[in-house]
């Protein structure tokens, strides 16, 4: 416990979902050195240390230049010949207070590398880099390199891992029987998608009682997806029911080459399908470009032709030796670019070499084996064209400049984008706008708009933001930062919610305005409705989202492109509600559970009780939802207006206990009663068997600290809704429990529990008792239609105190530790979890579930963030070409990163020049039309309908405008008419 409490949950929350507590204390003792503080340095600096590594040490004996600030955040027209490493130091110690960072301006020696653990060169000579390799590797030091050069980038990992002991993925399964034999056979209750060779570790068995303590055990997949074999099982006992499989991720040992080795045999992960070559010609690129620079004395020049050759000319001596086939258009293109210092690129790259520094100090997730190349040549124009000669003079985008041209940096300042969300990724896209200078000239513009406040969980991600800054509003601390990177940015913070409430402000007028929309939000509702809006407005969107180590992005281009898509089925399924109310056997379910509590208790019932002082039409529109809603409604309306309403701190206390009693024995023994332990099913078999676990009541000792734990949040919780003053004295709260009298309880008979969701809905339909065990009041006896008329009578007449009858809803807040929120849900779920033998959660594992909250880590969201950016520079070239875009999906815990072609919009034939087209598919939106003659002509685009011609397509079924379309120019019979679903 002590190792655990070390760790500041309330800071790294969302991390310890990613990478767990063991993990991070071996991270706590990392020592790690970077070396080279230009745009890529930085990066990986910025993200270790928001990790919480022990300590980060920078070095760099350089000084900053003009070029520098394309994409070093952390330098200023002011650090301009000074030292690279001690100007960002200020800066970097505010990222992570228990990170001890420092700087070194002196050259790498070997008494300086033998203090790390993790060695990490940026901006290094390759003699170097074989150099201070080779004593890592002797010195038992993990090491890596990581390079970037215009739109290319490359990194190395040398590691020498220790295994990390085995863990829980999460992935659990029931089962509902285990034959014994040699190999055992277990029959799971749902699909698994294990694999040969994976392992499981087994609890919660009856009968078989062995697989409980037999530790982890490797697995065979058999014919059936519910099948697996296991050991030999043979001398077992007999099985009876019941049991738990979790995956458990086992250590592994990986092979690592010395860089020597491993320039001429290289390893590498492949970042797109069939790019093999490509990665080979760029592994060495970098080695030739480093011959270059060692003849030359410095990097080729833009675009220039000579020294272009010259490179190709050192690679086809490198060729020689490794015997690859070269693409030489690409070392054309490396050669003309890489002068280049891109901050998105820095971004990508500095986002994974972060990650593998965090590999190599946690032990924890799948190293890459070794080499890592990435290219973003897509992103020059798509047409060969004689371009101005580049002169790169003392201007910040410099950098830029050195690939793209002086015209592009133009165009990218007058751009006018609407950036929605200043979350962690939000954070990460301004950063890299005020870098490349995205609406920075006098006619761009850049709105940012979040509703948000700052809050500590956020500072292990949203680097803009600083302790400082908790209880700011986000979009302005964004804005305030930014300028700060970048005083030219002209940019506007908002604070609304993106949703049809507010389109006065977010109006046709204002995304006509735009050049593009960036989204950087946590949910899907949002992101479909952000899509939407720019499909109606014909606005290209980037996207990008995370969940931990995963990440993807996607780029929607009008008329080109496939757009975000409407909602589909949810990827989490939705519990049965009969398995929450009754027939819970996860942890999952019980803190659903207790969260619905919650809601019914501390928010719905307050809500309800103020719109019965404030609305007369309330309580009968209340009468109209049906008797069985009507009836749980009004006796909650009555209980909290009436003679049941807590006066005093002891009636919070004594409903809390009352409450108690009923949740945890009297509901159970009801169920019980219904469904003996011992009950048949009309098939035969038993009644709790499989996914239904046999629960037992709990009887209540003040000497629990669980369960006073529930009777002190429930009882503070409760008086808050009635502004009366509680405390959390345990002395004081037992001597109130001491007085408390609890009813004795009788189970009744003819009480109805439905055992699935579809006999629920059926009794709906039949308008017969819906009884279910209600979460926010128990009722257990048969609809009595005089009772609820006896509470309609007594409700019909708004009582005359009204004003001192209002109640003060609780919306729920997961990161306040001392508003009894978590505490609540912490002890009411695991409650409930030993009610029916589930093994309870910790605070931490109950906050994510009942918190709705995504894992989540700084190295993903930095490297999403620069793929986006690198999609954007496409959009503001203007690319028509589909294959040049590239959506990606990356796991940086795995040796995935993968892009991908995005799909193009579905193409529909129009049989005449004025058909009627009846959607298939009403739910699917119509994005964009595209009207496509047979001669090839082209034409689309949205018309308000006073500009509509008479000749036109109409279409129904769409939830979106048009639904017309012009036809002018249409001059054969027969039409493609592209919808952009």
């Amino acid at each position: 416990m002590s190792q655990v409490s070390d760790i500041d949950e309330s800071l790294y929350s969302r991390q310890l979902y990613v990478l767990g507590h063991e993990a991070m204390h071996h991270m706590k003792k990392a020592d790690v050195l970077i070396a080279g503080m230009r745009g890529l340095g930085v990066e990986i600096a910025k993200n270790v240390i928001l990790a919480g590594v022990k300590s980060v040490t920078v070095q760099d004996e350089g000084i900053a230049s003009w070029e520098d600030l394309s994409s070093q955040f952390y330098l200023e027209e002011s650090s301009i010949g000074q030292n690279r490493a001690q100007c960002s130091l200020s800066k970097l110690l505010k990222l992570n207070p228990y990170v001890t960072v420092s700087a070194h301006t002196g050259p790498l020696h070997e008494n300086l590398l033998a203090q790390f653990q993790v060695v990490v060169l940026t901006n290094s000579s390759l003699d170097e880099q074989r150099k201070i390799g080779k004593y890592c590797h002797s010195s038992g030091i993990q090491f890596i390199t990581a390079d970037t050069k215009g739109l290319c980038g490359s990194k190395f990992t040398h590691e020498l891992l220790h295994p990390l002991h085995s863990w829980q993925s999460g992935c659990l399964l029931l089962f509902v029987c285990s034959l014994k034999g040699n190999p055992g056979i277990v029959t799971c209750t749902d699909k698994h998608e294990f694999q040969d060779g994976d392992f499981v570790a087994f609890s919660e068995v009856l009968g078989m009682t062995e697989l409980n303590s037999c530790g982890q055990v490797e697995i065979k997949v058999l014919g059936k997806p519910y099948t697996f074999s296991i050991c030999d099982t043979s001398l077992f006992s007999e099985y009876e029911k019941g049991g738990v499989a979790t995956e458990v991720k086992m250590p592994k040992m990986f092979h690592f080459q010395a860089l020597h080795d491993a320039i001429s045999n290289p390893q590498m992960v492949m970042t797109g399908y069939g790019k093999t070559n490509k990665h080979h010609t760029l592994h060495l690129a970098f080695q030739a470009l480093h011959c270059f620079v060692k003849r030359a004395g410095r990097l080729p020049k833009p675009r220039d032709q000579a020294d272009a050759k010259m490179l190709l000319a050192m690679m086809r001596e490198l060729k020689s030796e490794a015997q690859l086939e070269l693409d030489e258009d690409i070392v054309r293109k490396f050669a003309f670019t890489a002068q280049g210092n891109l901050g998105p690129v820095n971004s990508f790259i500095g986002g994974l070499a972060a990650q593998e520094v965090l590999k190599a100090s946690s032990r924890k997730f799948t190293p890459v084996q070794q080499w890592l190349y990435f290219d973003a040549l897509e992103c020059l124009p798509e047409e060969e064209e004689e371009k101005e000669e580049v002169r790169l003079l003392t201007d910040r985008y410099d950098g830029q400049i050195a690939v793209f041209g002086k015209a592009f940096q133009e165009k990218l300042g007058k751009q006018k984008y609407f950036l929605v969300g200043t979350g962690a990724i939000g954070c990460e896209l301004l950063k890299n706008f005020a870098l490349i200078g995205l609406g920075a000239a006098e006619d761009g513009h850049i709105t940012v708009t979040d509703m948000d406040s700052i809050e500590k969980s956020n500072l292990n991600r949203q680097f803009l933001f600083t302790s400082e800054d908790i209880g700011r509003l986000k979009s302005e601390t964004a804005m305030q930062a930014i300028l700060k990177m970048n005083p030219s940015m002209h940019i506007t913070a908002h604070q609304n919610r993106v949703d049809p409430e507010s389109e006065e402000v977010y109006g046709n007028k204002f995304f006509s305005s735009l050049d593009g929309v960036a989204a950087a939000l946590d949910n899907l509702e949002a992101r479909v409705y952000l899509d939407g809006r720019c499909v109606q407005h014909q606005k290209p969107l980037l996207e990008g989202g995370t969940l931990g180590t995963r990440g993807h992005t996607t780029v929607v281009v009008p008329f080109l492109t496939d757009s975000y898509g409407v909602p589909g089925s949810s990827l989490q399924k939705a519990i049965p509600l009969c398995t929450l109310k009754n027939f819970p056997y996860l942890i999952e379910h019980t803190l659903q559970w207790a969260r619905d509590e919650f809601e019914g208790l501390f928010k719905q019932v307050p809500e309800n009780v103020n719109q019965y002082l404030t609305d007369h039409e309330f309580l009968q529109r209340t009468l109209e939802r049906g008797e069985a809603g009507a009836l749980e409604v009004l006796a909650q309306l009555h209980g909290s207006v009436g003679s049941q309403r807590p006066a005093v701190w002891e009636d919070c206390v004594t409903w809390a206990r009352l409450r108690w009693e009923i949740l945890y024995n009297n509901d159970i023994r009801q169920l019980l009663h219904c469904f003996p332990p011992h009950q048949m099913t009309s098939s035969g078999l038993p009644f709790w068997s499989g996914q239904k676990k046999c629960p037992h009541p709990l009887t209540f000792s003040p000497n629990n600290a669980t369960h006073m734990d529930y009777i002190i949040a429930a009882a503070n919780l409760y008086a808050q809704i009635y502004k009366i003053k509680g405390t959390r004295d345990r002395n004081t709260i037992r001597e109130v429990l001491e007085k408390v009298h609890v009813p004795s309880f009788t189970p009744k008979s003819g009480v109805k529990i439905h055992v699935t969701d579809q006999d629920m809905e059926k009794d709906k339909e039949n308008h017969s008792l819906n009884d279910c065990f209600n979460n926010t009041v128990s009722i257990h006896f048969l609809l009595d239609t005089a009772h609820l008329l006896k509470l309609k009578n007594e409700l019909a007449s708004t009582p005359g105190n009204s004003t001192t009858l209002r109640m003060h809803p609780i919306e729920f807040e997961k990161d306040d530790d001392t508003n009894f929120h978590m505490d609540f849900i912490v002890a009411a779920s695991n409650l409930r979890a030993e009610n029916y033998g589930i093994p309870p959660a910790d605070r931490l594992k109950s906050k994510l579930v009942a918190g709705r909250i995504i894992p989540a880590i700084a190295t993903t969201t930095a490297a999403v963030a620069g793929l986006m950016c690198l999609e954007l520079y496409k959009l503001v070239q203007g690319h028509r070409r589909i294959e040049l875009y590239r959506p990606a999906f990356l796991n940086l815990a795995v040796q995935t990163c993968v892009f991908y072609q995005p799909l193009a919009p579905q193409l529909f034939t129009v049989s005449d020049q004025h058909p009627h087209l009846e959607s298939e598919d009403t739910g699917n939106r119509v994005r964009t039309l595209l009207v496509q003659t047979a001669e090839g002509k082209a034409r689309g685009g949205r018309h308000s309908r006073h500009e509509l011609p008479q000749s036109t397509v109409s279409l129904s079924g769409c939830a979106y405008l048009p639904t017309e379309i012009p036809l002018q120019e249409v001059s054969a019979d027969r039409a493609q008419v592209g919808i952009y679903l």
